[in-house]
């Protein structure tokens, strides 16, 4: 019998795009859940936080763009369970953002074309992200 997992972790990522339509993405810290490989920047939503609030908070953290919650549209909402803990994912996309993104917190960044993701290292709860934009874009 498995083990009992507490409540899901609302987690929001955003898929960020610049005028070429390449897609940006953060490497996670190796000492992280998931260390190394590929995400959708964001992050988890506080108590009492909307999801594109916690999402423009989270983008400023990270990566020291100023988000446009206003243009901000929701892609998809997966649950994934890892062994140890379960995510509720909430993915937006973010279109329209001010500064150029930097990893404030020591994160490799990078942009990708959409062909490249599937080449790519990303975690589980992620996959579906890629079939979406995959699926959306052909």
């Amino acid at each position: 019998m498995s083990e009992f997992l507490p409540d899901w972790i609302h987690v929001v990522a955003a898929v960020i795009y610049d005028s070429r339509q390449r897609i940006l993405l953060a490497q996670r810290p190796l000492h992280k859940h998931q260390g190394g490989k590929w995400e959708f920047p964001g992050g988890k939503v506080e108590p009492n936080e909307s999801a594109t609030a916690a999402l423009k908070r989270e983008l400023f953290e990270e990566l020291g763009i100023e988000a446009d919650i206003s243009t901000m549209q929701s892609l998809l909402e997966i649950k994934h369970t890892y062994p140890d803990k379960n995510i509720w994912l909430d993915v937006w996309t973010v279109y329209q953002f001010q500064y150029e993104p930097v990893g404030r917190e020591g994160q490799a960044i990078a942009w990708f074309e959409l062909a490249e993701l599937i080449n790519l290292d990303f975690p589980a709860a992620n996959k579906p992200i890629i079939q979406k934009l995959l699926t959306h874009m052909s």
